[in-house]
C-alpha cells in the first residue's frame, strides 16, 4: 500500500479546510444580497407600497382640510406641512380598522406578502372582542404609517438616485435648480454615481428593515386572541367528535352485516346439497342483511355529503328494531336467547339508538371471535337506567385477528361515555360477559 508523504497530506488537509471555510466566508454576502433584493424582500416591498396606497385617501383628505382651514398652509411643497399632514392622517385612518373585513383582508395580505414563518398563526375572521379590534387598529395604523414613509422615500429619493448616477454623463443644467453641483463643491462630480448607488442601497436597506419589522409584528397584532383560540379548539373537537360518531356508525352497521353475511354464506355453502331449504333461507337472510346494511350506509354517508339539505331517508334503528337484528343473527347459525320487558318504547330515542348499536356490536363480537355459539341477551330497564347484559361461551382457542380490528369494545365505550353510563367486560369460567348500564333520566 502506498504511503502518503507528509507534505502531500498537509496540503490535502489544508485544501479540505479551505473547501469547508469557503462556503461559510463566501455565503455572508450572498445572504446579505438575498436579504435586500430576494423574493421575500420584494414581496414585503409590495406590502409596504400597498400600505402607502391605502394611506393616500386619508392623506389627500387631510391635505384639503389643512389648505381650507389653515392660512398659509402649504402641504404640497413644505416638508414640515407634509409631515404634519402625514401625522394627522393616521388617526383618521385608524377607525377604518374596526370594519369587519379589514382584519381578514390584512391577515391575508400579511400571510401572502410578509414572508411569515410556517408557525405563524393569523386570525382568519373578523375581530370578536375589543382587544382584537384594538390590535387590528394598531396593525392597520402601523402598516399605513411605515408603508407611507417607505413609499414617500422611494418616490422622492429613487429619482434623485437615478439623477446622481447620470450626472457625470449628461448636461448638468437640469440639476442647477436642485443645487447638487454646489453641494459637491470642490469634489469631482464623477463621485455622484457613487452617491447615487449609496442612496439606492440605503433605500433598499430601509425597505428590507421596514418589511422585517412588519413581519415581526404581524403574529402579535393579527394573531387570534385566547378566546378565539379556545373557540377554534372547540370547533375542532366538535368536528372530531362528529367524525368519531360516523366512524362508530359505519363500523357497527357494516361490520355486523359483514360478519353475519360471512357466517350465513359459509353455512349455505356447507349444506347446499344436503339441505337446500336451509341454504335458501340463508341466502334470503343474506339478501335482507345486505339490504338493511346498504340503507344504513346511505343514511350515514348522507351526513358526509356537502350541502345535504334533506335529512337521512333511512332512520337510525332503535331497540324497537331488535327483532330484525336477532332474526338476521339467528339466520347466521347463532342461537340468541332474549330476556327483555314486553315493550321498549318508553326509552328516550337517543338511549334506544345507542342501546341498539351496543347490542349489534356485542353480537358482531360474538360472531367474529366465538363463532356459532349460543348468546344470552338480557335487557332490563326502569325509570333510572337500562341495563344490557350479553353472555356467550368461549373455548379459549385463539382466533386470527382481522386487519384493522379491535374497535368494537372501544366503540361501545365511547357510546357509553357519551351517555354518562358504565360498561364492563370480562371472561369468567369460560363465559364472556359484557355489561352496560345507561342512565335514562339524564337523556330525557
Amino acid at each position: 500500500m502506498a504511503q502518503t508523504q507528509p507534505g502531500t497530506r498537509e496540503s490535502a488537509l489544508r485544501c479540505a479546510d479551505d473547501r469547508r471555510i469557503a462556503p461559510v466566508t463566501g455565503a455572508w454576502w450572498r445572504r446579505a444580497v438575498r436579504a435586500v433584493v430576494g423574493r421575500r424582500t420584494q414581496l414585503r416591498w409590495v406590502h409596504l407600497v400597498l400600505g402607502g396606497a391605502l394611506l393616500m385617501p386619508y392623506y389627500l383628505l387631510t391635505t384639503v382640510v389643512f389648505a381650507m382651514l389653515a392660512h398659509g398652509a402649504d402641504p404640497f411643497t413644505s416638508l414640515g406641512w407634509q409631515l404634519g399632514t402625514f401625522a394627522s392622517a393616521l388617526p383618521l385612518a385608524a377607525p377604518t380598522a374596526l370594519l369587519p373585513l379589514v382584519r381578514p383582508l390584512e391577515a391575508t395580505a400579511a400571510r401572502s406578502l410578509c414572508g411569515l414563518p410556517e408557525s405563524a398563526e393569523l386570525a382568519a375572521g373578523p375581530a370578536g372582542s375589543w382587544d382584537a379590534r384594538a390590535r387590528t387598529a394598531l396593525w392597520y395604523g402601523l402598516h399605513l404609517a411605515i408603508g407611507g414613509l417607505v413609499s414617500g422615500l422611494f418616490l422622492s429619493l429613487l429619482p434623485a438616485s437615478a439623477l446622481l448616477v447620470a450626472l457625470p454623463f449628461t448636461d448638468d443644467s437640469y440639476a442647477d435648480g436642485l443645487g447638487w453641483p454646489d453641494a459637491f463643491g470642490s469634489t469631482p462630480t464623477a463621485l455622484a454615481p457613487l452617491a447615487g448607488v449609496a442612496l439606492l442601497a440605503m433605500l433598499m436597506g430601509i425597505a428590507a428593515a421596514a418589511g422585517a419589522l412588519l413581519a415581526r409584528c404581524a403574529p402579535a397584532l393579527l394573531g387570534p386572541s385566547p378566546a378565539e383560540r379556545l373557540a377554534a379548539a372547540e370547533r375542532r373537537a366538535a368536528r372530531l367528535a362528529s367524525r368519531n360518531q360516523l366512524a362508530r356508525e359505519l363500523h357497527d352497521s357494516v361490520g355486523h352485516a359483514l360478519s353475519a353475511v360471512t357466517l350465513q354464506a359459509s353455512a349455505a355453502r356447507k349444506v347446499l346439497d344436503s339441505d337446500p331449504d336451509f341454504a335458501r333461507e340463508a341466502l334470503a337472510a343474506i339478501e335482507e342483511t345486505t339490504r338493511d346494511a346498504v340503507g344504513e350506509l346511505d343514511s350515514v354517508l348522507g351526513l358526509l355529503r356537502e350541502g345535504e339539505a334533506a335529512p337521512a331517508t333511512v332512520p337510525s334503528p332503535t331497540l324497537m328494531d331488535l327483532d330484525g337484528l336477532l332474526a338476521r343473527t339467528r339466520a347466521a347459525g347463532v342461537a340468541v336467547e332474549l330476556t327483555a320487558p314486553g315493550t321498549l318504547d318508553r326509552l328516550p330515542p337517543v338511549v334506544s339508538r345507542e342501546a341498539y348499536r351496543i347490542v349489534q356490536e356485542g353480537l358482531s363480537n360474538a360472531l367474529r371471535h366465538a363463532g356459532r355459539v349460543p348468546v344470552r341477551l338480557r335487557i332490563a330497564e326502569d325509570r333510572k337506567k337500562v341495563e344490557i347484559t350479553m353472555e356467550n361461551p368461549v373455548d379459549g382457542t385463539p382466533r386470527a385477528r382481522t386487519a384493522g380490528g379491535g374497535r368494537g369494545l372501544r366503540g361501545i365505550t365511547e357510546r357509553v361515555t357519551l351517555l354518562r353510563g358504565t360498561c364492563a367486560w370480562d371472561t369468567v369460567d369460560g363465559v364472556w360477559r359484557l355489561t352496560v348500564r345507561l342512565p335514562v333520566e339524564a337523556s330525557r
